[in-house]
This record gives C-alpha cells, sequence and structure tokens, in this order.
C-alpha cells in the first residue's frame, strides 16, 4: 500500500472541476462515497472509499459520512480586524458611516492588539465557513500575517496606503516602509502573499499610486483597491481630476490583470469593454454593496465579456458576518433581482 499524511473519506465530494453542463446526468457533479489522499498539502487522488482503503495508508484518517466536502472557499476581499465594529453603525451612505463612524471609531480604538484579537475571530469565522483563504486590506498588517500563519489558513494581506495619518502611518513613506517590509518578511512564506493596497481613489492621490504602479510591476505583485464603490466617488473624481475612477487608474498604469477591483458599480459599457480589454479582475461584495445602499456590480454584462468575477464578503462593519455560502447566495439571488 502506498502511504500518504491524510485520507478523507466522504458522503458526497463537489469537486473543483463540478458542472452539470457536460453530463445528461444532473447529479454527476457530486462524487458519492469518495475519498481524498493528501500528501505534501496537496490533493494526490479522489476515488472510491472501497479503494482507497486498499491502495493508500494514512497517518490520519478522517470519515465524514454525513457531511458535503467541498473545495475551500476564498473570501476575495475582507478587512478581517473589522469584525470588532461589528453592527457598528446601520442604514448610512458610505461616506457618513465611514467619516462620522467607522474613522473616528479607529482613530479611538485600533492598534496591534486590536487587530491581533479581530484577526483571529475573523479567521475563526472564515474558517468554520469552509474559507481556506482571504484577501485582506487593514491597518497593522504584519499582525493580521502573523495570525493567519498560526491558524494555517492561506492569506493575501494587503499593504494599506492612504494619504492621511492613522495610528499605524503617518504620510505615504512610512506606509510604503511598513508594507514592503511585510513583503520582505513574508515573500517566501508558504501561506502569506502581500499585495498592495492602496484603500480609494478618494483617499489616495495621483503620486502615491504611480509609486504603486511602479513597485507593483517591478515585484509582480497584485493591486487590492476599492474602485467604483458609490455612485458619489465617481462624480468626485470627475470634479477633481476631471475623469471617472478607472479612467484615472488606467491613465496612471494601474488597470491591468494585477488589479482587484472591489466592488465596481455604477460601470459604463466601455468600462466594461477596458476591464475586459486589460483582463482586470472584478471582486464583487453584494451584502456589503446592499447594506451601504451603494448600488450593484453588473456580474452578468461581466461574465458575458469574460471578466474574472470573484466573490468577497468585505468586513464585518459594513456585512456583520464573514460567510461565503451566504454572499454566494446573495451574490445569486442578486443577479435575478438585476437581471
Amino acid at each position: 500500500m502506498e502511504q500518504v499524511q491524510t485520507l478523507i473519506h466522504g458522503k458526497s465530494i463537489i469537486p473543483v472541476n463540478a458542472s452539470a453542463e457536460n453530463s445528461s446526468d444532473k447529479n454527476s457533479r457530486l462524487l458519492a462515497n469518495c475519498s481524498i489522499a493528501i500528501q505534501n498539502g496537496r490533493i494526490l487522488d479522489i476515488l472510491p472509499i472501497s479503494e482507497a482503503t486498499k491502495k493508500y495508508s494514512s497517518e490520519s484518517t478522517f470519515d465524514y459520512d454525513h457531511h458535503i466536502i467541498i473545495p475551500g472557499l476564498i473570501n476575495a476581499h475582507t478587512h478581517a480586524a473589522m469584525t470588532l465594529f461589528r453592527g457598528l453603525a446601520n442604514d448610512l451612505h458610505l461616506m457618513e458611516w465611514l467619516e462620522n463612524h467607522i474613522w473616528p471609531a479607529e482613530r479611538k480604538w485600533v492598534n496591534e492588539d486590536f487587530v491581533q484579537h479581530g484577526s483571529q475571530l475573523a479567521i475563526a469565522e472564515m474558517l468554520r465557513g469552509g474559507v481556506t483563504c482571504f484577501n485582506d486590506m487593514y491597518f497593522f498588517a504584519e499582525t493580521t500575517a502573523q495570525v493567519a500563519t498560526k491558524s494555517g489558513i492561506r492569506a493575501h494581506i494587503g499593504m494599506i496606503l492612504l494619504d492621511f495619518p492613522t495610528q499605524y502611518a503617518k504620510d505615504a513613506d512610512e506606509y510604503f516602509s511598513k508594507g514592503l517590509a511585510l513583503h520582505d518578511q513574508f515573500k517566501a512564506h508558504p501561506l502569506v502573499k502581500c499585495t498592495f493596497a492602496p484603500h480609494a481613489p478618494y483617499t489616495v492621490s495621483n503620486a502615491p499610486l504611480e509609486r504603486v504602479a511602479m513597485l507593483a510591476n517591478e515585484l509582480e505583485l497584485p493591486v487590492h483597491m476599492h474602485l467604483h464603490e458609490t455612485q458619489d466617488e465617481i462624480a468626485q473624481s470627475i470634479e477633481q481630476f476631471k475623469a471617472r475612477p478607472l479612467q484615472r487608474l488606467h491613465n496612471i498604469g494601474l488597470v491591468n490583470s494585477g488589479l482587484l477591483a472591489v466592488h465596481m458599480t455604477h460601470l459604463e459599457d466601455q468600462e466594461i469593454n477596458l476591464l475586459a480589454e486589460t483582463n482586470t479582475n472584478v471582486i464583487h461584495c453584494p451584502q456589503s454593496n446592499l447594506k451601504l445602499a451603494s448600488g450593484f456590480c453588473p456580474v452578468q454584462n461581466l461574465r458575458e465579456k469574460n471578466i474574472n468575477v470573484a466573490l468577497g464578503t468585505d468586513s464585518c462593519a459594513s456585512n456583520d458576518d464573514q460567510d461565503m455560502l451566504s454572499e454566494i447566495h446573495s451574490a445569486a439571488l442578486l443577479a435575478k433581482g438585476v437581471a
């Protein structure tokens, strides 16, 4: 018998490539009474339990005869530590919510200890809900990274950037310095990767964004950013920069396959075409957008152009949970509602 580290026996398994489109049997998407053989952190084999017990011996064996085993979910956009701001302010539009509630609370409460405890809670919620990887953007990012490594979850940790001072950094130079130090610390880590994370078009000016574009290209790192979240953001950009936010970022050189554009509501046809031409990634956060009355991402139009669309919960402050299965459900319902 071949030795493996782990065998998982399941009543039902939904594989990554599950689809009923290529089969007349709608149940072909499920693998019944099968086992997963794992070696060195990778799936080595998926086969019927009766065959697995003859072929493999394992250091650890898990029997889940009343469960459905699914691939690990990816929460493509969150602010993990903000679980501690859950329910802080409701029934508000984005800027009132930020300026009068979230930002004052962050100035008062956010420090390394806050981020440690908030990240621990968020990661526990995500793991319990089947999330095995998350894409984060917040202050004291090194603390979130350390919590992630201890938990065993995979994480993309954003190197946050803002124009204004916070408890974390006093200016753009310090944001960059701390972010690049984080990247150097974790660039070879098996679980943690870094992204540049300029917060939003209305909180980061052109000069720092130009520096992000240069460094992202040089270091081959993604750029994770809120974009086209509200109609007000777009109007402000037109007034200040004479361009809509997406066009402004395109002029700077940030609209490309490395951009993880979060929210993307209120898109015009030519903007959808630009996203398709540049292979830009869109992250859809339906529950957060609904809670803050921000609008909705035109997912169907994006998918018709073969644009990659991922899902994220956003923070617990604008969502109330880190439940990706609930987010999938909301995305499906919203798509029907706006079709």
